[in-house]
């Protein structure tokens, strides 16, 4: 038994289309459950919700409200109340293809070896993609993610993303539950939870593959592209790091601060060949990321 797990705070606009996306999956839909944990939503989600179970009767779906605001309380509360063996997280402003279930429940029977997996993740625009955007903004602000056409495990200081995270579900027993000081909490873009999971499966010496077949298109609005949330969210993962090293020991602080005098010498490398290469808004907008993280890592 699959365990769908769509964790959820305002976005009626997405939440029926990625539910559906699931529902017309080329898998069988006695084999998997919804979790659906709405995180006191303000919104028409439930609405929604239930205009989804009417049109698709036969899909097992299971709606919870977790009161306790966070992505990561409700992730873990999915967790608590999923009846499947393998756990996979879909982000709810996302489509999945057609063949994304079956590709998780296949791989993970024919690996039993395997703990974890997770695919493609594919931007969609509701604009255009603006000039500025290079591969690695486009990794951090859209969650792109894309290592070929070939399944492999994840390279060294790789991991899934967290919208297209498939886990077995005695993960969760071994290293935890997500860390509830990391996580967006309402509108706040604090994140890193996916990486400290991962990292402490790392540890442990559990495995991961990247499945080119498992494929997550996110929906990027227009206000994803802005000032605004671009400084937000690169501040925020300054602070996630913050956060999770200092939860770790001061050491791992300290070793975080000096990997992040080695990120500054290799922007500035990056800025100027985005200059050479005639693309100053590039390289510019790199170091605006680098600025904004290195703050982070300093301020509460």
């Amino acid at each position: 038994m699959i365990s769908v797990i769509i964790c959820t705070y305002n976005r009626d606009k997405y939440i029926y289309n990625v539910l559906k996306s699931i529902a017309i999956n080329d898998y069988p839909r006695e084999n998997y459950e919804i979790v659906l944990v709405d995180n006191n939503c303000t919104d028409n989600t439930r609405s929604e919700c239930k205009r989804f179970v009417q049109e698709f009767p036969d899909v097992a779906f299971r709606y919870f409200v977790e009161t306790s605001q966070g992505l990561s309380h409700a992730r873990n509360r999915g967790i608590k109340e999923s009846t499947g063996e393998l756990l996979v997280y879909v982000d709810d402003d996302a489509l999945v293809n057609k063949a994304y279930l079956q590709t998780y429940a296949s791989f993970f029977e024919q690996h039993p070896e395997i703990d974890a997996a997770g695919g493609p993740i594919i931007p969609q625009y509701e604009t255009e993609e603006p000039l500025w955007m290079s591969p690695v903004i486009k990794a951090l602000l859209t969650g792109y993610k894309y290592l070929g056409d070939k399944a492999k495990e994840f390279p060294k200081n790789d991991f899934p993303g967290g919208g297209n995270a498939a886990y077995r579900s005695y993960v969760f027993d071994k290293v935890g539950l997500f860390n509830v000081e990391l996580g967006r909490k309402g509108d706040s873009l604090v994140g890193a939870e996916e990486k400290d999971i991962f990292d402490k499966m790392t540890t442990q010496g559990m495995r991961f593959y990247y499945l080119p077949t498992a494929i997550l298109y996110h929906i990027i609005p227009e206000k994803k592209l802005s000032k605004e949330h671009f400084d937000q969210l690169t501040f925020s993962i300054g602070k996630s790091e913050r956060i999770r090293t200092l939860n770790i020991s001061k050491t791992k602080y300290l070793k975080r601060l000096l990997s992040e005098t080695i990120k500054w010498c290799a922007t500035i490398v990056l800025c100027a060949w985005h200059i050479l290469m005639l693309s100053p808004k590039k390289g510019w907008k790199l170091v605006l990321f680098r600025w904004n993280v290195t703050k982070g890592l300093f301020r509460k």
